[in-house]
């Protein structure tokens, strides 16, 4: 965020930390991190910006279902309050059929459109 010029960079950093759960684990490297973390701090650093479209591919792809749970619900939560639109990529039907619209793709052509 620094480099693209946010003036209040560190702020920033350390609220999307804790929205995220994870305001006292700032200082420290991937390596000490588990995989769900690892996960929170990508969607903490997915919002820093505050974009106004954000692609998610398979974001809960490497987790077990109760860590998969809780960044989903931080990237709804995240896209809620940010009024950012969610594109997000996923194998999971369970995921698919929560999202208010779905593009079901096979062999890279669209099979069916679901809109809810």
């Amino acid at each position: 965020m620094e480099l693209s010029g946010i003036s209040d960079a560190d702020a920033r950093a350390d609220e999307l930390l804790a929205q995220v759960g994870l305001a006292e684990r700032g200082h420290h490297y991937p390596s000490q991190l588990s995989g769900g973390e690892q996960q929170r701090v990508a969607v903490a650093r997915a919002f820093g910006p505050k974009p106004l479209l954000l692609f998610a591919d398979e974001p809960t792809g490497n987790l077990d279902s109760e860590s998969g749970a809780r960044v989903l619900e931080m990237l709804l939560g995240l896209r809620d309050e940010l009024g950012t639109a969610l594109v997000l990529v996923t194998h999971d039907l369970d995921i698919a059929k929560s999202a208010p619209r779905a593009i079901y793709l096979r062999s890279g052509k669209i099979e069916r459109e679901e809109v809810r």
